[in-house]
């Protein structure tokens, strides 16, 4: 064997031994496994990635802890006392709970919360549809309707409140004077919630037909004109076309709406001038009873308490089985 043979094999005995204690320490030479050094490295990285990332949201993540969750602890920390804002609280446990479902009060405040929102929450959804729909076909002043339909929706509900409950005075309200009838919007039972619901509506459907507008304008044009040329009529266009494809939008707008129809205070303060539940209790939302019972009815803070966690956990359920029946009906992109 010559000196040259010898080194080769020395070098190629040297190589596998090298090798084999790579593949013992986890590492292929070819580096298709990971080592030891290198695993480490990765999980040294990602740590400082995710500390990257939570530091990026201790913002929201602040935020969302002060106003959100230490709120609602200490709201059901004060559900389970008895506190009248002048004296010391007192620990009941779940008195307040037991005394919302033995008595009426609170039943029918919820009762009349929902008929408020079925009567409000689709008719808002579908004229904001419709809105949408024709300010999509982009005609002369379509800007400026958009400007107009929006702007009741940035305006603040109580002095929207104050101003329909003038348009609505049975003497001196506009209302009246141009149908040339006295009628007792607010002071009916029959005629005091619908008219809460449709200023409700008012109020919020350019809030809604902006949303729709804007999914409506990111839908493919040559899909749409493929169904055109397919034959499909405006009907067809918008039950297979459109609202299929607005599923996301009408997900979002349903949740919101909804969440703001059972918070709904301030636009009945407004219009019932101060008195949540005139006439009859039939404007008497759940967001005015808890109001009622806090500072008006005897300052029963340890209740309204209670009804605002009822409340909170109602949304949380309604909510909850909406995004079920939504997630396996949505698609969210286009391939």
């Amino acid at each position: 064997m010559s000196e040259y043979e010898v080194d080769v094999a020395e070098i190629q005995t040297a190589s596998a031994t090298r090798g084999g204690e790579a593949r013992e320490n986890g590492v292929h030479t070819g580096g298709v496994q990971v080592g030891g050094v290198q695993r480490k490295t990765l999980r040294t990285r990602r740590r400082k990635e995710s500390l990257t990332a939570y530091l990026m949201l201790s913002p929201s993540l602040i935020g969302v802890g002060l106003f959100l969750i230490v709120p609602f602890l200490l709201v059901f920390v004060i559900s389970l006392t008895n506190w009248n804002l002048i004296s010391d609280p007192s620990f009941v446990g779940l008195d307040n709970y037991q005394w919302l479902f033995s008595g009426d009060s609170f039943t029918k405040s919820l009762i009349v919360t929902v008929a408020f929102t079925a009567m409000a929450l689709p008719t808002a959804i579908f004229v904001g549809l419709f809105i949408a729909i024709g300010l999509n076909r982009r005609l002369p002043g379509s800007t400026f309707l958009q400007l107009m339909y929006v702007l009741p929706w940035v305006c603040a509900p109580l002095t929207l409140g104050i101003v329909w409950r003038w348009m609505l005075d049975p003497s001196n309200g506009l209302i009246n004077s141009v149908i040339g009838t006295r009628i007792e919007w607010m002071s009916n039972t029959n005629l005091a919630l619908p008219m809460v619901a449709f200023v409700y509506v008012w109020q919020n459907v350019g809030y809604i037909s902006l949303f729709y507008l804007a999914g409506l304008q990111s839908i493919p044009t040559s899909l749409i004109e493929a169904a055109k040329l397919d034959g499909a009529g405006s009907f067809r266009l918008l039950t297979k076309m459109y609202l299929p494809m607005l599923r996301p939008t009408t997900f979002f707008v349903l949740i919101t709406t909804f969440i703001s129809s059972f918070q709904a205070f301030d636009l009945v303060y407004g219009l019932t001038d101060g008195k949540p539940g005139y006439p009859g209790g039939t404007t008497d939302l759940i967001a005015a009873h808890i109001y009622q019972t806090a500072f008006r009815g005897g300052n029963q803070l340890g209740r309204a308490s209670a009804m605002a966690v009822i409340l909170l956990i109602i949304i949380l359920a309604i909510t909850f089985l909406q995004q079920r029946y939504f997630s396996k009906r949505t698609v969210y992109e286009l391939d």
